[in-house]
């Protein structure tokens, strides 16, 4: 399986906080003994000579949003693909419900793994609202975010026609629900959804641990780029379901961004759908 593949060529970290664990997967960063014994980051850089790109997935996701990008991105950059806490293999510290509260943890998990030293972010749809959050409340630990599909924008579409699960659903039933969420929300091409793509989704969706999510739908983002001070870029699939009809309108209603770039042919999901389109959407950002 390709997961496999591409996991078993990372390392994996994990770091032990007050409020539970917070799950890496690092490519290109050299020796584990530079990240400290045990996969536990020591609390220092590594000593690679690539910059560090902190990868944040979207919601329900995982580092596996990134399961396309990770072996090119390392190829030019130390990446650090992040569980986001309630995702994943990451814990859910008490009392988060949403981006907004996750903004301390992040905030340490950062802090703590490159020694308050600025980084790249390159964030995904909910990923890339909760880095804008962080990236107003603490500027010093951001130097550059790539947003990518991001919500809180106040700029969602008509709604999405998604279907739920139920009790009495079996297997190949709940595998139909994944494969027509995903191919309403996520991608473009109806193609792109193959049995592995649902098998990623099944596993991202078991341990997403914050289903309740509420302000992506509000203009929390577009209000936190008052308190930006570094370089902000945009990334969006043209044909991003959650912004049909209002795609335009993203560089307007985030009109501090320093760049925005849309990849034809691909959804919400972009990323994943047309990785090299991507690639190269992102490569003068991230040569800077």
């Amino acid at each position: 399986m390709e997961i496999s593949r591409v996991e078993a060529l990372s390392q994996r970290i994990v770091q032990p906080y007050a409020w539970g664990n917070a799950v890496w997967h690092v490519w290109g960063a050299g020796q584990a003994a530079e990240q400290g014994l045990e996969g536990q980051v020591a609390g220092t850089r590594s000593n690679a000579s690539k910059q560090p790109l902190v990868l944040l997935h979207g919601g329900s996701g995982s580092w596996t949003h990134w399961l396309r990008n990770v072996e090119h991105l390392a190829k030019i950059r130390t990446i650090w693909a992040l569980d986001i806490p309630g995702f994943g293999d990451s814990d859910l510290p008490s009392g988060v419900s949403d981006a907004d509260g996750l903004v301390p943890y992040l905030a340490e998990i950062l802090m703590r793994t490159f020694s308050n030293d600025a980084v790249d972010v390159m964030g995904f749809s909910f990923g890339g609202m909760t880095a804008g959050l962080v990236a107003a409340e603490y500027p010093n630990l951001i130097r550059q975010l790539i947003l990518v599909g991001a919500p809180g924008l106040g700029l969602f579409g008509k709604e999405l026609p998604m279907r739920g699960m139920t009790p009495d659903m079996d297997e190949e039933a709940q595998r139909k629900v994944h494969r027509h969420n995903l191919n309403a929300m996520m991608f473009v091409h109806a193609d792109s959804v193959t049995d592995e793509v649902i098998d990623l989704q099944q596993a991202n969706v078991a341990r997403d641990r914050l289903r309740r999510r509420r302000i992506a739908r509000t203009d929390v983002l577009a209000q936190a780029q008052t308190h930006w001070t570094c370089p902000v870029h945009g990334v969006w699939g043209a044909c991003d379901a959650l912004y049909q009809g209002t795609l335009a309108q993203v560089p307007q209603v985030l009109s501090s961004m320093a760049s925005f770039t849309e990849v034809p042919d691909a959804g919400h999901w972009v990323m994943f759908e047309k990785p090299d389109a991507f690639h190269a959407a992102v490569a003068p950002l991230l040569s800077r």
